[in-house]
């Protein structure tokens, strides 16, 4: 039997000062007392550590408010330029590279277009890299200022230094793409799925903030999903839950890119729909070919709005979740327009009573919210690891 684990007084400092910076960092400009409230923390340990987050400039002071009685209350606040996070949207048509504030307010930004078929390891990577250095040039943020770098990509993607992504789609089988980054880069590393991050960035920031158990399903050209529950994500024995494009729809269907028949994204992802079309795959122009097709009324997007709701059935019924958010750029073009049809389709194929008590919403974040998911990487390590100084030791790694 394990013995106990033993906490030292500076875990114990360590564990109090990510629970008052996560606090600060999602709740806003807040007073101590306010601190002592939320948190649970003493009024004592709330002061000792806010002190030692000012002195290290991690938060600042946000201003006065006024008390019960008593002299004003001092607000405070984390600081927007303390560090600074990259994100990265390693999509099927692009790689999208972008730099972001504690705020998460966009300073600079490179994107690479990738044509169909075209996601050679080396040329991925190579995007990536000249994706850091540019918006680096263009923000005028050191290197030194950067808490790190997060990645989203499709596929699975293995935990480990390595970050090993195998993504049929792709044609990426145990690709190291931690191991080569760090070739051209020194800046810490964080990868993931695409799906689960555009799922964190609009659990914390855009349409399922508040939700405890949620789906966040991520619709363009490819189709994943991002299953929250209890507030985290599930990411089963290794990693792949939420492969949601790739469970079956129909028996023996369509053939799908990942080599199987029926899967869901051969129905609904943005390539299958102008297949289904009969019209040419062009990345340059399916974002508008699609919106064409749900313009005028196209049988195929009828066709695909059933599909849509069955597969959104199948999510209701399987987790229960009391909030499914649809996004990605083919969903939302699907649901400016066609919300209401979804969300009949969704209920004609759903158990009523886990349908009766689930929201069916779109997402608030665009096209650029797996790269800002990629980035939330790095705050969620920032916000749990914070010590000293993260953001000038990472110059040193």
């Amino acid at each position: 039997m394990a013995r106990p684990e033993r906490r030292t007084v500076r875990d114990l400092r360590k564990g109090n000062r990510a629970v008052l910076l996560r606090a600060l960092y999602f709740v806003g400009p807040t007073s101590r007392h306010e601190l002592t409230a939320l948190t649970g923390l003493s009024a004592a340990t709330v002061s000792n550590v806010t002190g030692d987050l000012l002195a290290d400039n991690v938060i600042v002071e946000a201003g006065l408010v006024d008390s019960d009685g008593g002299r004003p209350r001092v607000l405070l606040r984390v600081n927007p330029v303390y560090g600074y996070a990259i994100g990265v949207d390693v999509g099927e048509t692009h790689v999208r590279v972008e730099l972001f504030d504690l705020d998460m307010n966009e300073k600079a930004k490179a994107e690479y277009a990738l044509r169909p078929g075209g996601h050679e390891v080396e040329l991925v990577v190579r995007h990536i890299l000249a994706g850091i250095e540019a918006v680096l040039a263009d923000s005028g943020v050191a290197p030194g200022q950067v808490l790190g770098v997060g990645v989203g990509v499709p596929g699975i993607v293995e935990s480990g230094p390595d970050a090993l992504i195998h993504a049929q789609t792709f044609g990426w089988d145990s690709v190291p793409l931690g191991a080569l980054l760090r070739e051209g880069t020194s800046l810490p590393l964080y990868v993931d799925n695409g799906a689960k991050t555009m799922g964190q960035a609009e659990l914390w920031f855009g349409a399922g903030r508040g939700s405890r158990n949620a789906v966040i399903a991520l619709i363009g050209s490819g189709v994943g999903a991002s299953i929250i529950t209890d507030g985290v994500t599930y990411r089963g024995a290794n990693s792949s839950a939420g492969e949601w494009g790739h469970t079956k729809i129909a028996l023996g269907g369509r053939t799908c890119r990942c080599g199987g028949r029926g899967c869901l994204e051969a129905y609904i992802g943005a390539e299958a729909i102008l297949e289904r079309a009969g019209l040419p795959l062009d990345t340059a122009t399916e974002q508008a070919q699609l919106a064409e097709l749900v313009r005028s009324g196209s049988p195929v997007i009828d066709e695909t709005v059933e599909y849509l709701g069955a597969g959104l059935a199948n999510l209701i019924n399987l987790f229960n979740p009391e909030r499914i958010v649809v996004g990605g750029w083919a969903g939302l073009t699907l649901g400016h327009h066609l919300l209401t049809k979804i969300k009949k389709a969704a209920a004609e194929n759903c158990l009523t009573q886990p349908f009766s008590t689930a929201s069916i919403v779109l997402g608030r974040l665009g096209p650029d919210a797996v790269a800002l998911g990629a980035a939330t990487l790095v705050i969620e390590e920032f916000l749990l690891s914070n010590t000293a100084a993260p953001a000038r030791e990472a110059a040193a790694l």
